[in-house]
C-alpha cells in the first residue's frame, strides 16, 4: 500500500454529539465514515487514499501540523 499522506488531525469534542465526518476521493465526493463523539473524547484521523477530507460538525478544537482551530 502506497502512503499518500502522513498527516493527522487530532479532534477533541468541546460538547457532547460532535460528528467527525471522511469524505471520500475521487469524481463524486461521498461520505465513507462518520463518528459520534462525547464531550472530552479525542479522535485523531489521518488523510489516506480513500479520505481526502473531513467535515467537524458541533463545537471542537482541531490540531494540525498548520495550527489550532475552534469549530463553532
Amino acid at each position: 500500500m502506497q502512503r499518500i499522506n502522513d498527516e493527522y488531525v487530532i479532534i477533541k469534542a468541546n460538547e457532547d454529539g460532535v460528528n467527525v465526518i471522511g469524505l471520500t476521493r475521487g469524481q463524486d465526493t461521498r461520505f465513507n465514515h462518520t463518528e459520534k463523539l462525547g464531550k472530552g473524547e479525542v479522535m485523531i484521523a489521518q488523510f489516506t487514499e480513500h479520505t481526502s477530507a473531513v467535515k467537524v460538525r458541533g463545537k471542537a478544537t482541531i490540531q494540525t501540523k498548520h495550527g489550532i482551530i475552534e469549530s463553532e
